[in-house]
């Protein structure tokens, strides 16, 4: 075993004995790419700490029903998915807080929807995005609502495809706001003093539009 600084790397043997699993399975997994290639250092493979998060995670996966081919699709979308620096863009958000999730405890949260479809919308939606071995969400509070939802018997891709709709509009009012602001020649620090404003319009025009739309009903 190698150590560089704080990584560690391992050789086949190792790796399979610190997963829990056996070489004949880690090489079945790597065939089935469902791992990343290791490094090599002429005959010898090394593997690191990012190998042994993923086959925990497939572990983890199997022990909650998913199939290799459902859990193989997962870590293509996962492998393929916005970095969290794409998914804060240009810094944090202001008043969000992001959530670090391992690929098991995501599916903790939405159990059988937790589909690579829904998983691929979502990073292409820009709720997640990907760390090393993590999966980021990008506010709690979106999380919380999503899983909320689904529990109240909504399907995933259909909160998905309402959140795509609902980030629409709401970037129709952040810029019907921030245009207000700047015609009226507002500082930056002005803005956000007067940011908790603009969401009490917002939130009271949807309050009196859901009652207007359920009376319809």
């Amino acid at each position: 075993m190698a150590d560089d600084g704080e990584r560690r790397e391992y050789r086949m043997e190792e790796l399979a004995k610190e997963a829990g699993i056996t070489v004949r399975t880690l090489r079945f997994y790597r065939e089935r790419k469902l791992i990343q290639p290791p490094r090599r250092e002429g005959r010898i493979a090394w593997y690191d700490d990012t190998h042994l998060a993923r086959l925990r995670t497939i572990s983890a996966l199997l022990e909650r029903g998913h199939t290799l081919n459902g859990i193989a699709e997962l870590a293509e979308a996962f492998d393929h998915g916005r970095g969290v620096g794409d998914l804060l863009g240009l810094g944090a958000p202001t008043e969000e807080t992001p959530v670090r999730l391992t690929p098991e405890a995501l599916a903790d949260v939405f159990g059988s929807e937790a589909t690579p479809e829904n998983l691929a919308a979502a990073l292409d939606l820009g709720y997640l995005g990907t760390d090393g071995g993590e999966i980021v969400h990008i506010s709690r509070r979106l999380l919380e609502v999503s899983a909320a939802l689904v529990r109240e018997g909504i399907p995933l891709a259909d909160v998905l495809a309402a959140g795509r709709r609902v980030r629409e509009h709401a970037e129709a009012l952040a810029e019907v706001f921030a245009d207000l602001m700047i015609s009226h020649n507002r500082s930056p620090q002005d803005a956000n003093r007067l940011r908790p404003l603009a969401k009490s319009v917002a939130e009271a025009e949807l309050s009196l539009a859901l009652d207007r739309r359920l009376r319809e009903r």
